[in-house]
């Protein structure tokens, strides 16, 4: 067992605890409190003057399939051979070695979701990871957590410079629905099969085949969505088909706050760091995970790592702190909030009995102090910062 002791625990359930403790066994978190009685010879770790938070959990990044460094040898994020490839999975992709991950772990990122980029039309699925580990299989939190489309300029690029289709937004929305009326009637025939009521056998299709927990609400579209109008077009097929939907990046969020208030579907806003490289990116601003958290909308913070390094989550939830978000609110956005649109708020994001004992130890705030530094990182209980 292990002991931290005599922190300013932020359990991300409740206030903080100052003067708090954290016990720990077997990879998990067994009680959270003040002054807690432990067995005899358990193991102390002094928390004196740090403050004692969750790991960081990260909602939507491409780490370790867009590796640090190595260029176009570890660029595994985007299969262009096809606009619509549904049967991908991040997990086949997924590098542990990727200096991201470790770069990450030292600012007290210790979960991500994870997957491919917003090339395709349909992309495939994401997955949710733990950031310490040497093979993938063993790092995995939730597998899938979304699948992954795209509306706006990338696929547009992409297919549109090589005469392909998508060339336009229609073509974009097109494709999409298209599947997902052949995914709709693949499920019925398949559900009529598995339940008796139909005795012949479907026809098996690999790519259909990775919609079905799609079509049975069992996970997201995870909609990469920058502009207004984009967000209204991913939302009204997502209704067509009475399909769960989180809208990622969200850029024009705030311009259309009211409207999203209505839907109340989870937002992940970001990266919000950097030039405006493109031109859906014209409203990019650290005060629209303010204005969407004040709407009532659920809200999360994201690097969309490697286009911000993973390594500056917190620093990213500060800047949203300076441009009007609570500073509470910034601290959900970056732990319980990711974890809750991931669907493994069960495991991470707070500190409470019977969840991963991933927890970093600062020495200040590394949201309103840059000097802040994780001086302790646990993940599953063990220490490896």
């Amino acid at each position: 067992m292990l002991l931290i002791k005599n922190g300013l625990v932020k359990t991300m359930e409740g206030p903080d605890i100052v003067g708090g403790d954290v016990l720990i066994d077997g990879g998990k978190i067994v009680a959270v409190g003040k002054n807690l009685e432990v067995p005899t010879g358990t193991e102390l770790l002094d928390a004196t003057g740090l403050l004692v938070a969750p790991g960081f959990v990260e909602g939507h990044c491409h780490v370790g399939l867009h590796e640090e460094i190595v260029g176009a040898v570890g660029l595994d994020i985007n299969e262009t051979s096809s606009p619509i490839t549904p049967q991908m999975r991040a997990i086949d992709a997924i590098n542990p070695m990727d200096e991201g991950l470790a770069n990450a772990l030292h600012a007290g990122v210790t979960c991500a979701v994870t997957g491919p980029g917003s090339a395709n039309v349909v992309g495939g699925t994401f997955c949710a990871i733990k950031l310490f580990g040497k093979r993938v299989d063993k790092m995995i939190v939730k597998n899938p957590v979304a699948m992954k489309v795209a509306l706006g300029e990338n696929p547009k690029r992409v297919y549109g410079g090589k005469q392909q289709s998508p060339v336009t937004r229609m073509a974009t929305a097109s494709l999409l629905r298209g599947l997902l009326f052949k995914a709709r009637e693949y499920e019925e025939k398949w559900s009529a099969y598995e339940s008796g009521k139909e005795e012949k056998r479907p026809e098996f299709d690999f790519q259909l085949e990775a919609m079905r927990p799609v079509m049975r609400r069992e996970i997201p579209l995870k909609a990469h969505a920058h502009r207004a109008d984009d967000i209204f077009t991913v939302l009204r097929i997502a209704k067509e088909f009475a399909l769960d939907i989180t809208l990622d990046h969200c850029t024009d969020g705030a311009l259309i706050a009211d409207e999203l208030a209505e839907e109340n579907k989870p937002v992940l806003v970001g990266p919000s760091f950097g030039s405006k490289s493109k031109i859906e990116l014209a409203n990019k601003s650290f005060e629209t995970p303010g204005i969407l958290c004040r709407a009532g909308l659920l809200t999360a913070i994201i690097t969309d790592a490697p286009v911000i390094p993973l390594e500056y989550l917190p620093l990213c939830a500060g800047l949203a702190v300076r441009s009007g978000m609570a500073e509470e609110d910034a601290w959900k956005a970056i732990t319980i909030n990711p974890a809750k649109i991931a669907g493994i708020d069960n495991r991470v994001g707070s500190l409470a009995p019977g969840k991963d004992a991933d927890i970093a130890l600062f020495r200040g705030n590394p949201l309103t102090d840059i000097g802040a530094k994780a001086e302790t990182v646990l993940v599953n209980g063990k220490q490896v910062i």
